[in-house]
């Protein structure tokens, strides 16, 4: 029989190639951080404080922009995703892909239900 020196643990870290150290946690939490107080000083300083920025789209678009990039962020270093092979993190963007899809036609789906029965009563018998 031989003798193996390595364990479990130590064949998984060297398998994804660098890894996830300390040092990788706390820059990926700086840049968490980062983008968390610019979002604070855009909503409660730039808007409500000051009125540089006026309510609507672009700021709508601006918040979705930061919160997807801190999405990525926390799914590829905090759940590892950026480590596994390419197959997988191609299967779990077309799951995800499919549940966006799904949830923008369901609420398309209820908008027309809402518009078509609007003008029918919504207790008739009173």
């Amino acid at each position: 029989m031989a003798n193996h020196d390595h364990t479990l643990d130590t064949h998984d870290a060297h398998a994804h190639g660098e890894g996830l150290d300390t040092k990788r946690i706390w820059q990926v939490f700086g840049i968490l951080l980062f983008l968390t107080a610019i979002e604070f000083l855009v909503a409660l300083g730039f808007v409500h404080h000051w009125g540089i920025v006026q309510k609507g789209i672009a700021l709508n678009i601006f918040y979705i922009v930061l919160t997807i990039i801190k999405a990525y962020y926390i799914v590829a270093y905090f759940m590892h995703l950026k480590f596994e092979k390419k197959s997988f993190i191609v299967c779990c963007l077309v799951v995800f892909l499919f549940i966006i899809y799904f949830i923008v036609l369901m609420l398309l789906e209820g908008h027309y239900l809402l518009g078509d029965m609007n003008h029918q009563p919504v207790f008739p018998n009173k």
